[in-house]
């Protein structure tokens, strides 16, 4: 089970979060995410210390060491975890003003970043300890590791969360930190990419869990933008590719990647919401349902770039120098459309644009469109499904789309509008494929 930073960002949610995780009589291992609101403010102090300002920094961690004090009478019911809780937080804030001492570097960021994931399993195992709760913490820099390629080292990570386990048998509750782990060189880092649904997908897979549970403040994955979009449902069920290709095009719930570990191992994924415990939020596993659109999603800030060659037609290796450019400055293409002569790309990393535009001027002629946004459907749209790829388009008839990617994959077709049309665009497919067409879902 992991719970994100709103879920335990007060005293009462860190109780409603541990009568969730005691509900029943089953193990279960818990990774936690810092308080809300933590992880920013630890941001804040480094980049103080970055610009050799300790008493900004100072200030900064006095108030954030007021604000934890402050939950503590309400947080626990007895002198003795009040107390030992209070001489904890004492003895992190005292090492993170001890951190404002010393040359600050990267290495210094990232261990003041792992404090909020380390208070706040301390703060919650000795609440459950209190309410006579067998709980044990089994700290994720013993467990987690990446390798020398910045990936999560898999074999690693089995093997060690194995030995915490057993280290530490006969354990109803077991709580761990998300987002932060070590490096390949001993180093405390962090996961980056999905924090601390990473983690839980990662310790869940290593342990082949009967399933791994993603507490957010949302019932499950919509069939669309609630922000953008009256009358959205939650999906009850969602193949691993489906929620993927979700993730990636803009559904803000997952991060695309962290759910990898866990579609390996076979162990599904279930999205739940800690606001309302009872909802069925959406399950993520292995089954394709067949004839089904599922969702939809958006992706915003998207640099839309088009090279036009009249040298393309037949130019043999055209492409594989266009791709270099893009290789060359770490900058990944989301969609691709070609014709004799031309192709046009989208980004969404705009940091070496310029430079990037003046490359492919060698090739071409270059024009660039941004303020661009990515519209993905998902579902079952393989070949064999006549028709499925025309209903989408249909519900673009009223809004100018400037490309089109399908066939790249089987449970997924792309549309790049302008972001004025975006809201536009997804009230037109959901009334297209969610309301006049239902006929196309099958309950889950």
């Amino acid at each position: 089970m992991k719970f994100g930073g709103t879920s335990v960002g007060s005293a009462q949610r860190m109780k409603d979060v541990s009568k969730l995780i005691t509900a029943d009589s089953e193990q279960k291992i818990v990774v936690l995410s810092a308080m809300s609101g933590t992880t920013n403010t630890l941001v804040e102090i480094s980049d103080y210390l970055y610009k050799k300002n300790p008493e900004g920094a100072y200030n900064v961690i006095n108030q954030l060491e007021r604000k934890y004090m402050d939950h503590l009478t309400e947080l626990y019911a007895t002198n003795e975890w009040r107390q030992k809780t209070e001489q904890f937080l004492k003895e992190e804030f005292s090492y993170l003003r001890s951190l404002t001492k010393t040359l600050f570097t990267s290495f210094e960021e990232k261990v003041i970043l792992a404090q909020g994931e380390i208070i706040s399993t301390n703060m919650v195992t000795n609440y459950l300890l209190e309410q006579g709760v067998k709980a044990v913490l089994l700290p994720a820099l013993d467990m987690i590791r990446t390798d020398k390629n910045a990936e999560p080292d898999l074999a690693y990570i089995r093997e060690h969360t194995d030995i915490q386990l057993q280290a530490n048998p006969d354990y109803d509750i077991y709580i761990t930190q998300g987002f932060i782990c070590r490096n390949a060189y001993g180093e405390i880092d962090n996961l980056q990419r999905g924090g601390s649904d990473y983690t839980a997908c990662l310790i869940g897979a290593a342990i082949e869990a009967e399933e791994i549970q993603i507490w957010t403040d949302i019932d499950g994955m919509h069939n669309n933008d609630p922000r953008f979009v009256e009358g959205t449902e939650p999906v009850r069920q969602l193949y691993f590719e489906e929620a993927a290709e979700l993730a990636y095009f803009g559904a803000k719930i997952l991060h695309p990647t962290c759910i990898q570990p866990a579609k390996f191992a076979g162990v599904p994924v279930r999205l739940l919401n800690t606001m309302d415990p009872a909802a069925p939020g959406t399950i993520i596993n292995n089954k394709m349902h067949r004839g089904t659109i599922k969702a939809v999603a958006a992706k915003d800030n998207i640099i839309c770039i088009g090279i036009q060659s009249s040298r393309m037609l037949l130019a043999h290796g055209f492409l594989r120098k266009v791709f270099e450019i893009f290789e060359t400055y770490k900058t990944s293409i989301d969609m691709i459309a070609t014709s004799e002569v031309g192709v046009s790309v989208t980004i969404d990393n705009r940091a070496h644009l310029a430079t990037i535009v003046d490359e492919l001027k060698k090739y071409g002629t270059v024009t660039v469109e941004e303020r661009m946004c990515i519209i993905c459907v998902v579902g079952d749209l393989a070949s064999q499904n006549i028709g499925f790829e025309t209903l989408a388009m249909d519900a673009f008839k009223q809004v100018p789309v400037r490309m089109v990617s399908y066939g790249g994959s089987e449970h997924n077709i792309s549309f790049v509008v302008a972001e004025a049309d975006k809201q536009r665009a997804l009230q037109a497919l959901q009334r297209t494929l969610f309301t006049y067409n239902d006929h196309i879902r099958r309950p889950a």
